[in-house]
């Protein structure tokens, strides 16, 4: 396989917001984090349907291994499953992602705003 066979990407055009399914409320609260963390995560803007189905099934046997011991073999699945979402710097790095976060802006400069028009009165 060449260079420019390799980099060759193949796009898919789809219509439609992408609904991410709510946490279980029965999983423990780790997994629940770690799966609303996704929302919050630059990576999920290419998360598709089979995606957050896919974190689903990792939050539910995260959670189930939480509550009992734990194997290194399984805990070794679910890390490996977790890169596989991108949720790691390092398989982001392996991807060339990279993702800069803005700061939030403050909401008091609305209320500055305001009271600059209430002084312009």
């Amino acid at each position: 396989m060449t260079k420019a066979e390799k980099a060759a990407v193949t796009s898919v055009e789809m219509a439609g917001k992408v609904e991410i399914p709510p946490a279980d409320k029965t999983w423990h609260q780790i997994a629940v984090d770690w799966y609303e963390s996704l929302a919050e995560s630059g990576q999920a803007k290419f998360y598709e349907p089979s995606d957050w189905q896919a974190a689903r099934l990792l939050a539910h046997e995260l959670s189930r291994a939480l509550r009992q011991k734990v194997s290194a073999t399984l805990f070794a699945a679910i890390w490996t499953a977790m890169g596989d979402l991108l949720t790691t710097e390092g398989e982001r790095r392996r991807v060339k992602m990279e993702i800069n976060r803005k700061p939030a802006k403050p909401e008091s400069s609305a209320k500055v705003a305001n009271l600059d028009d209430y002084r312009a009165l």
